[in-house]
């Protein structure tokens, strides 16, 4: 009886880690390998030894905004990286064509705003391809960074992209101007603890056209150089 017993234990036991287990596995965070190694393969910063700050601008929406932004960009000479989805940059060719223009960098951020890590690897490779070809046309430049919507990714997402010629682009640190249109908020989620390497996300808002002079002030008084997000990771080893 007591062998029985002892035996039920051990068994319970062994089926309440396996649960654990699985329950760790399901639950993991989009984008996370178990493994460890897949956020490895992505930058969410540049050069941290650096003084460099990137503003990454992403676009499908709010082209009303841009000119202002390229003005103030142009005033404190400093470069942004725009990520275009496709799907704009077919509408608003003489925008995408101005920002390049003004010397400013071009970024992958897919063709139609997918979700891409719910995507299989050839609808990733699709979203990526179609516009970088699209881009390429339109401007002759060739693109090489690429910032999945939403910051959705997964493994198929990073080799697709890879595959592709791109490296996978995040965030150090998130303005959060889509949903909160608040232009001192705006200002403090860019400026607060900024530090060498980080990489600021924006959109295009009218918020965020207003918070851009104060923004770019407070970086120069830093003494931080707003530079192209591929300046800003080059040297940075990744997996």
């Amino acid at each position: 009886m007591k062998r029985v017993t002892k035996l039920a234990i051990l068994t319970n036991t062994a089926l309440a880690v396996l649960l654990l287990v699985v329950g760790v596995v399901c639950f993991l965070p989009v984008g996370v390998s178990t493994a460890g190694k897949l956020s490895d393969r992505v930058y969410y910063n540049g050069n941290t030894d650096s003084k460099y700050v990137s503003v990454m601008i992403n676009v499908y929406w709010g082209t009303e905004y841009i000119p202002a932004m390229l003005d103030v960009l142009d005033e404190y000479n400093a470069k942004a990286t725009f990520f275009v989805g496709g799907s704009w940059a077919d509408d608003h060719t003489e925008t995408l064509r101005e920002i390049v223009r003004r010397g400013h960098e071009l970024g992958n951020h897919g063709y139609f705003h997918k979700d891409q890590d719910k995507l299989n690897y050839e609808k990733n490779a699709e979203e990526i391809r179609l516009c970088g070809e699209l881009v390429e046309r339109l401007t002759d430049v060739k693109m090489s960074l690429f910032a999945p919507p939403s910051g959705a990714y997964s493994e198929n997402t990073v080799d697709a992209a890879e595959e592709l010629g791109y490296k996978v682009i995040l965030w150090s640190k998130d303005t959060i101007d889509w949903r909160d249109r608040d232009q001192s908020l705006i200002y403090r989620r860019a400026t607060e603890s900024v530090a060498g390497g980080d990489l600021v996300l924006m959109h295009p808002t009218a918020e965020t056209a207003s918070a851009l002079p104060s923004i770019l002030a407070y970086y120069r008084e830093q003494e931080m150089e707003v530079v192209p997000v591929s300046e800003n990771i080059s040297g940075v080893e990744k997996a």
